[in-house]
């Protein structure tokens, strides 16, 4: 190689060092910036953290809404500074002129937080209990529960497709809303809540059930209709069978079912949640022929097999006595005997 061509390679190689190391300034400078929220622009984006973010997550969430300049440069000051940080759920109100040291602080206290509690829905609770619950723990308000508790065809779930498009039913997913204990994030919208209850129904529909529909010429609403009248009327699973199977003889009798539970209900429909008289009608046993309008309740895996199980009797009639054992009997004359001997009331 000549010397001028020596001369001509060094000053190449300056030169593209001299580039890089600008180029390298230009980037270190804009992250510092970045860091420290100067320079920045005055985008707002709301970012919301779920159960399945973390790190890695939140970083590109960050640098693709123009928070940070790159997911990198926020992963790694992170593990620089906070290592050990965890990320809570909810929704955090950002800006891109916020240091990182803002951001953090901010995403120690979410604006909207969607931590995730337990909620427990014992069985045998209706929707209007239930929405009492899920406002009490801070998962939506009772009305915005109920609303998304009204109309069936607001989802996606083919066992709805039993249920009637009848202005007579209070709330077309009672029934549907299985009894479990849940793990919901706070400020959860009403519907998404709904969905998750109707997932958990959606795996407890079993052949027997299927089964007692077909044998009986029942729809699947039919049948949580009848099993919510039984867990209403049951004090546990022991009595449940006979139960079912007097309203099982006197559905096929055509004889008015008569259950004061179905008042009950009825009534809270009407006198609490603004029903009409119709609908109370349409509930109350003692006034509508064969099952109420729609369940009354929101049975478990035991009352319901316990429903669809029920053994063959010639039972019409039962009642509790004072010391919760139940009775039951097969002619009115019997049942009216059973009541002089174990008091009832």
């Amino acid at each position: 190689m000549t010397k001028k061509a020596k001369i001509s390679l060094t000053f190449f190689i300056v030169i593209v060092v001299a580039v890089a190391s600008a180029i390298g300034g230009v980037i270190y400078g804009k992250i510092q910036n970045d860091i420290n929220g100067k320079n920045q622009s005055d985008a707002k984006y709301t970012l919301v953290i779920t159960k399945n973010d973390f790190q890695y997550e939140v970083s590109e969430k960050l640098a693709q809404n123009g928070m940070v300049v790159s997911a990198s440069a926020w992963s790694g000051w992170m593990d620089k500074h906070y290592p050990k940080f965890e990320y809570t759920n909810g929704e955090y109100y950002m800006s891109a002129d916020m240091s990182y040291e803002d951001i953090v602080n901010k995403l120690n206290n979410p604006d909207i937080s969607h931590k995730i509690v337990k909620v427990c829905v014992p069985e045998g609770t209706n929707a209007m209990q239930i929405s009492k619950l899920m406002e009490e723990n801070g998962i939506c308000s009772a009305d915005d529960f109920l609303s998304a508790c009204k109309k069936a065809s607001d989802y996606d779930y083919d066992f709805l497709s039993s249920v009637p498009d009848s202005d007579l039913i209070g709330y077309q997913l009672e029934g549907f809303l299985f009894p479990a204990t849940y793990d919901i994030g706070l400020n959860t919208p009403a519907k998404e809540v709904v969905e998750q209850m109707l997932d958990a129904f959606g795996e407890h529909i079993t052949d027997d059930m299927t089964r007692f529909c077909d044998e009986n010429n029942m729809t699947l609403y039919q049948l949580l209709t009848l099993a919510s009248v039984v867990q209403e009327e049951a004090f546990g699973v022991s009595s449940a069978k006979n139960i079912s199977s007097v309203f099982i003889n006197r559905l096929n009798k055509g004889v008015k079912l008569q259950s004061d539970v179905t008042y009950f209900y009825a009534k809270d429909l009407r006198d609490d949640y603004g029903f009409s008289q119709e609908v109370y009608d349409a509930y109350y046993t003692y006034r509508c022929n064969g099952l109420p309008a729609g369940p009354i309740s929101n049975s478990g895996d035991d009352i319901m097999d316990a429903t669809v199980n029920a053994p063959k009797t010639d039972y019409m009639y039962f009642f509790s006595d004072l010391q919760k054992e139940f009775h039951f009997a097969k002619t009115a004359e019997e049942f009216v005997q059973l009541q002089k001997q174990f008091p009832w009331q």
